[in-house]
């Protein structure tokens, strides 16, 4: 292999116990910043490498600087991830002689007594298990933590875009208090439009500490993929061409929702078809045998939901087909990345629409993925929410929070921007009372979070109700209550879970359990789900489509037909002039196609004018009509989209929040001024 300077163990295994006659380029390229101790983003698409890039310069540095007890902690989005990546890692520690563990939400207690008695040097985890682990009085944190040296975030991008990102740093500052020390910060993921924003976001307070940073992007030279854009009318349309096509190859079918995975799965089934599932709401040994059957086999399909986008190890794969469209083009590319992995094959993809929204938005995400644009990533502005919920964790892990010096503890991260106002309510309401010069839990708080010893205020995501399906005492997975009769005897109608069809025979609806049996007959299955803000970019390439673009990639007969359908049906709705406005005697109609955060928006700032308006990403609709004057004349500077009271009701730990509060973070996520100037300041085709 030659120097790659790894300590000498590691490069000697990477030969002998691996077979690689080499490292892949980004492996390289990773060795000496992190072996530096600078903090790093390693950029590689889905099956690049990422984790060796990141373990074996760590793991030298072990060796090298004589690490000695629990040093490195290893964090990912998904507990699945995390048990697919042990086996792999107990192989790369005990090559010299070090070990790795897991602890996360599904670890029996005996294993986490074995851990605290004699930690490992590598703990895989998840941020709210190292939350769980600070606040319990089991372990001793600042005992156990306090020889942390370095952290890696697998799939960062997933916590960079939402509130998990912002409490997963709020707990390492809490950490790295504790070590005492800069925690070497190293970030995987796939193509990113914004890499050095999310490295500076990850650095957090060692960026002000003068830590050294670095993006790691892999050079690989990749083939360019075959992508194929049909449109098929139907899943049942969808399950009969897969049925046929590429028999006796392993098969990936995305789905945009579960409901649509449950369905195709079972139209697959009845086609003779060997298919698995994955999703969310199955249950964990269900998805479990799923993913180990589908890596073993040859001749299959597995239809799934995002779950399978990260980088859990289903084996390699044939084909990748796309069941309508993803709604971002960094998620097409996570998905992309699962092919091509093996030598003399290439990445690829085949989209099959099954109507003629989704067919539409598949050539506007195929055509802005072909001009190379890629979504920037952005943690979610003002996490009030997660700075209260942290306030409240830290007063449970020390029992007592200073007066003066709190802020010591995050050391200036952003996350805490704005805290000193969300703990002057929460002391104003007794969520913390004060002793003396310090705070501690108050009452209010035992209220709002203090059931289960406090486990709610150690999750920083939310999970909508739903209601577990067993057959006999087997657990198959869990539904949403719209799904079951209110009353059994009302109507027995078939439930469709893990690609199969159920007979419900009894709801528990107080121990929020359905009990059911095998059925022939076609079921049905739903999940609540709300519209899906689209992204700007993503709508203007749609309309780009509509007015005669087309994406370069291979389209079907089908689809080159369907696409000039399209064109026709929609062409009073796009003008290669300006935005359309189009009025008639029930009012008024903007065509802005920049999506439903552009604008509501626009909407807000309108204000009385749009009093009755609603919208979509595509349009907003003006019952009451409006005029040119009025879209010229909308100040979206301090617009800020109305909120629902529901929506503040779904934020988490919004009870720890004035309502005010509450409702100005989530209206601040929500806004889109810069889409909805550009609407403002497009020209107007009147029609």
């Amino acid at each position: 292999m030659g120097a790659a300077g790894l300590h000498s163990a590691i490069e000697y295994h990477v030969v002998n116990s691996l077979g690689w006659p080499s490292l892949r380029p980004l492996q390289e390229a990773s060795v000496a910043p992190i072996c530096s101790g600078a903090d790093c983003l390693l950029v590689a698409p889905t099956a690049g490498g990422k984790t060796e890039a990141a373990v074996f310069p760590l793991l030298s540095s072990m060796m090298d600087d004589s690490w000695h007890g629990f040093t490195v902690i290893y964090v990912t989005p998904l507990k699945a991830l995390l048990n697919n990546l042990l086996p792999r890692l107990e192989k790369y520690t005990e090559w010299v002689g070090r070990r790795v563990a897991l602890w996360h939400g599904d670890v029996g207690d005996g294993d986490r007594r074995r851990i605290l008695a004699d930690p490992p040097d590598i703990l895989l985890t998840t941020p709210e298990s190292l939350e769980a682990m600070l606040v319990s009085r089991r372990v001793l944190h600042h005992q156990f933590f306090r020889s942390i040296r370095a952290i890696v975030v697998d799939e960062v991008h997933s916590f960079a875009a939402s509130d998990r990102g912002w409490h997963l740093l709020a707990v390492l500052e809490r950490l790295q208090r504790i070590a005492d020390r800069p925690i070497q910060r190293i970030g995987l993921s796939a193509t990113l439009g914004n890499p050095e924003d999310v490295l500076h976001w990850l650095q957090g307070s060692n960026r002000a500490r003068g830590v050294f940073a670095k993006v790691v992007r892999d050079s690989s030279t990749i083939a360019e993929p075959e992508i194929t854009l049909d449109y098929v009318g139907s899943l049942e349309n969808a399950a009969e061409i897969l049925s046929r096509l590429f028999v006796g190859e392993k098969r990936l079918v995305f789905c945009q929702s579960r409901a649509q995975a449950e369905e195709l799965a079972f139209e697959l089934r009845q086609r003779g078809v060997t298919t698995y599932v994955s999703h969310s709401s199955l249950s964990v040994d269900e998805r479990r045998i799923s993913e180990r059957a589908f890596a073993e086999a040859r001749d299959c399909v597995i239809v799934a939901t995002s779950t399978l986008e990260l980088g859990i190890d289903i084996g390699d794969l044939d084909r990748m087909i796309q069941i309508d469209a993803p709604f971002s083009v960094s998620a097409f590319l996570q998905r992309l990345g699962r092919t091509g992995r093996r030598p003399g094959t290439s990445r690829n993809a085949l989209f099959l629409a099954t109507e003629l929204d989704a067919f539409a938005r598949a050539a506007g995400l195929l055509l802005l993925w072909s001009r190379g644009f890629v979504e920037p990533i952005v943690a979610p502005p003002h996490p009030r929410h997660i700075a209260a919920q942290q306030l409240l964790a830290l007063a449970l892990q020390e029992g007592r929070i200073p007066i003066a010096g709190w802020e010591d503890w995050w050391a200036g991260s952003a996350v805490m921007d704005g805290a000193t106002e969300v703990l002057d309510y929460l002391v104003g309401s007794d969520f913390l009372v004060a002793d003396g010069d310090l705070l501690v839990i108050g009452p209010t708080a035992e209220r709002a979070f203090g059931r289960r010893n406090f486990m709610d205020l150690l999750s920083s995501f939310i999970a909508d109700l739903e209601i577990r399906v067993l057959q006999g005492t087997k657990e198959i997975g869990s539904v949403a209550p719209i799904s079951l009769p209110k009353d059994v005897a009302d109507g027995l109608r078939p439930l469709l879970l893990n690609g199969r069809a159920w007979r419900i025979t009894d709801v528990d609806w107080e121990k929020r359990v359905t009990y059911v049996t095998p059925d022939a007959e076609k079921g049905k299955v739903r999940w609540s789900s709300g519209s899906v803000a689209e992204p700007f970019e993503l709508l203007r390439a749609r309309r780009d489509v509509l007015l005669g673009e087309d994406p370069p990639v291979t389209l079907s007969a089908r689809a080159v037909r369907r696409l000039a359908y399209v064109r026709e049906l929609r062409a009073a709705d796009v003008d290669a002039e300006g935005t359309v406005l189009s009025k008639g005697a029930k009012g008024a109609t903007l065509w802005g196609f920049a999506g439903l955060r552009a604008h509501q928006t626009l909407i807000a700032a309108l204000g009385e004018v749009a009093a009755e308006a609603v919208a979509d990403n595509e349009m907003i609709r003006f019952p009451d009509g409006v005029s040119v004057a009025d879209l010229r004349s909308a100040d979206v500077s301090g617009a800020l989209p109305a909120v629902p009271p529901e929506a503040v009701a779904g934020l988490k730990f919004s009870a720890a929040l004035p309502v005010e509060m509450a409702t100005a973070t989530l209206s601040e996520r929500f806004v889109d001024r810069s889409g909805a100037e550009r609407v403002v300041a497009s020209p107007l085709a009147v029609h």
